[in-house]
């Protein structure tokens, strides 16, 4: 039993059991864990070698938890604990907050994220490497895959993968790698010390090894076993699928299946999506918490309103292109249009992920296999970043803008973006029965100019008539 255990914070339980035959799938394991008679969790447990079987479980409230166990194993059935739960500053996972994000403890959360797909199979010291680049860089949320890929600038064979392989080369879908997860998890708690919450994508079309064609049975035991493994920590997400529609083998019906499977495994609720590859999903699905979406090209902050109003869940756009200097074309994009897709798509209401993809001889390429960053786009999304957070809610959200230029912010808060566009001056309207004070925001060169004064009604602005600039108007008062 744990010696210690705090609100948001990670508790496991660890039994011993039978370690003959297959306990991966031979032996099933469950505990309810219950507070004050009132609030129970039911709990997954799972199989971890050498006879060691462990629950984790992640709870919400202080105090004194008690635990039943429930199991298909004799010597594991009926277990009976006490946990006490003292209270905690940690702030817990991510939840949906309408159109937006908030920790457990009510704290806003934007996500500003990027993508590695690769970087838990690259080698220790390139993980290593990768680990020291995301602790000085803007981003909170990191989308990385389970699975290795196999695609462009990703050639390399993982030493180890989710399945136990055989000397023929075969794997062995009934059973798990367990140095494999035990690596994975320890890189998660690592991204936490960070404070980056790892976006999990459970499956993804570019294979040569058939983990994208496993079989119903295997797809289930797999979704089943990660989710348990993984669900008690505070810093996770779920996707569903990288680019969902380019796995052939699979239906609509399939992805509701496996996303059951999350959410029945998942007691704490972990925000849950699918990301596409052209067809974009139907978020109407009721296990679908947000939209992950990748399109939108140059003009994609035009679609965040659409998509809004659609499904009245918050946007992710995890994938417009990359910052970097590859062949093709969604990888080739210049930091300033990275920063102004960011700016745009943020005034409207969307949340978005960023990627590199600067070529290398060696082919560690960010994007896939993680190592360093090295874009302009960010210390420029370090300060979009910075503005969000000092915003009075500590969010932007859409406000009524004029035919041309988007405008966002919250109450007694405003910025206007003027994208690419060079005006040498602009009249800003400060709402009725507002005192303002008025920012002229360099968002690429990231300084603040206030104008002199205390401001009311319409006023004349004069701008530098230069690119990526934004005016702020905030209550003086």
């Amino acid at each position: 039993m744990p010696n210690a255990a705090a609100r948001n914070e990670r508790v496991e339980i660890v039994l011993r059991g039978p370690s003959h035959g297959n306990p991966f799938v031979d032996v099933e394991l469950a505990a309810t864990f219950t507070l004050d008679d009132t609030t129970a969790f039911h709990i997954g447990g799972f199989y971890d070698g050498d006879g060691v079987y462990r629950l984790r479980f992640l709870p919400p409230r202080a105090g004194r938890w008690t635990f039943t166990t429930q199991s298909t194993a004799r010597s594991l059935d009926g277990v009976r604990g006490v946990v006490d739960v003292d209270e905690s500053v940690a702030a817990g996972p991510v939840r949906v907050s309408g159109r937006g994000f908030v920790r457990a403890d009510g704290t806003p959360f934007v996500p500003v994220g990027t993508t590695s797909y690769a970087w838990t199979h690259q080698p220790t010291a390139l993980q290593e490497q990768t680990l020291r680049s995301l602790a000085t860089a803007p981003f909170n949320k990191l989308r990385m895959g389970l699975f290795p890929k196999s695609f462009l600038f990703n050639s390399n064979e993982p030493e180890r993968f989710v399945f136990p392989r055989a000397e023929g080369g075969a794997f062995d879908t009934t059973r798990f790698d367990l140095e494999y997860f035990s690596h994975l998890e320890r890189r998660i708690d690592e991204l936490a010390d960070l404070g980056i919450d790892a976006d999990v994508i459970l499956f993804h079309p570019y294979d040569r090894w058939g983990f994208a064609r496993l079989g119903a049975a295997a797809d289930d035991r797999y979704v089943s076993y990660v989710v348990r493994r993984l669900s008690a920590f505070p810093n996770v997400w779920w996707s569903m699928a990288n680019e969902y529609d380019l796995l052939t083998a699979m239906r609509r019906e399939d992805w509701d299946r496996l996303a059951g499977l999350v959410v029945a495994n998942d007691p704490v609720g972990h925000p849950l999506s699918i990301h596409n590859w052209v067809e974009i999903f139907d978020y109407t699905a009721e296990w679908a918490t947000h939209a992950s979406i990748q399109g939108g090209g140059r003009e994609m902050a035009q679609s965040v309103a659409k998509w809004r109003n659609r499904w009245d869940k918050p946007i992710v756009v995890d994938e417009f292109g990359y910052e970097g200097d590859i062949d093709q074309g969604w990888g080739n994009l210049t930091a300033e249009e990275v920063v102004r897709r960011f700016w745009e798509a943020t005034l409207q209401g969307a949340f978005l992920t960023h990627g590199e993809t600067f070529w290398s001889d060696d082919e560690v390429i960010f994007w896939a296999k993680g190592g360093t960053l090295r874009g302009e786009s960010l210390p420029r999304l370090a300060f979009l970043r910075e503005l969000i957070e000092a915003a009075p809610d500590g969010r932007i959200a859409p406000l009524p803008s004029d035919w041309d230029f988007a405008t966002g912010g919250g109450d007694g808060y405003a910025l206007t973006y003027f994208s690419d566009a060079r005006p040498k001056f602009r009249t800003v309207r400060v709402p009725q029965g507002m005192r303002a004070k008025i920012d002229i925001i360099d968002t690429w060169g990231m300084t603040i100019e206030e104008l002199p004064g205390i401001h009311e009604s319409d006023v004349r602005v004069d701008l530098p008539a230069r690119p990526y600039v934004a005016v702020r108007v905030r209550a003086a008062d």
